[in-house]
């Protein structure tokens, strides 16, 4: 198994891609530490993935306190730290004209303050182990969407930390810090919001062929099997790295949107 005793925090896990990268870890050998907002859902992971694999801790990741208590429920249930996968994060539809500076503190709070500070936080045990950390991102990290300019621009800056702290942390310490910037993912909530904007329950069975040429776009558990390597030795010593996960090579930049339809 490619993750044999390996301890990590996953967050965001009680749903998607989060989720999936769970399960996939523990399939490989891993003990998950489980986090998310959810309690019924993460309960049902944990459950899921078996006691003796896994432990749940159910805070807002913004919480002054809950870095510290992720990697404290590690060492406590599982006696070590191997990695953390970054995985928590809020989407928000707004441009420039729409996002007020509130919610985009929020995003920015979520999606590259709260990696930052975990990663931070998890220092000594990471070095202790040689760890590894592993940031998901988004292709919209490279431009975005003109109505996702606060997510967008939260991933830019995730994208920057881990190409600055993959230097940094494994001259330091010998960690490993890289990204994953998956596209279009046909996670729980990306269902939810398509039904939220008027689109029928069917609709990833009819896309329109610039934003998926394959004829359908990806799996939680395609993003899943990629992580794995990152986490894994075989991954050697490749830190700072960032890498697409799509299908097309828009770079984070849709066409317009008359381009026929779908994404909104």
């Amino acid at each position: 198994m490619r993750l044999a005793d390996k301890v990590i925090i996953v967050t965001g896990s009680c749903t998607g891609i989060g989720k999936a990268i769970a399960n996939q870890c523990v399939t490989e050998g891993a003990k998950i530490i489980v986090h998310g907002l959810e309690q019924d859902l993460g309960e049902r992971v944990v459950a899921d993935l078996g006691e003796e694999n896994a432990a749940l801790h159910i805070q807002d990741l913004t919480d002054e306190s809950c870095p510290q208590q992720l990697v404290d429920l590690a060492i406590a249930r599982f006696g070590r730290l191997d990695a953390i996968v970054n995985n928590a994060a809020m989407v928000f539809s707004g441009n420039i004209h729409t996002t007020d500076e509130a919610i985009f503190e929020k995003i920015l709070s979520v999606n590259t303050i709260a990696p930052f500070r975990l990663i931070k936080t998890a220092l000594t045990h990471l070095s202790e182990t040689r760890g590894t950390v592993l940031n998901i991102g988004s292709v919209n990290a490279w431009s975005g969407e003109p109505d996702l300019l606060p997510y967008s621009v939260s991933k830019g800056a995730l994208m920057t930390m881990t190409r600055n702290l993959g230097d940094t942390l494994m001259r330091e310490n010998g960690i490993r810090v890289n990204q994953i910037n998956p596209g279009w993912v046909l996670t729980e909530n990306e269902a939810l919001r398509k039904r939220e904007h008027g689109l029928s329950d069917d609709w990833p069975s009819h896309l329109p062929k610039v934003y998926a040429p394959s004829g359908r776009i990806l799996k939680p558990e395609e993003i899943a099997m990629a992580a794995i390597y990152w986490l894994a030795e075989e991954s050697g010593p490749i830190s700072g790295q960032v890498v697409d996960l799509e299908q097309h090579p828009f770079i984070g930049r849709n066409p317009p949107k008359d381009s026929t339809t779908i994404p909104t």
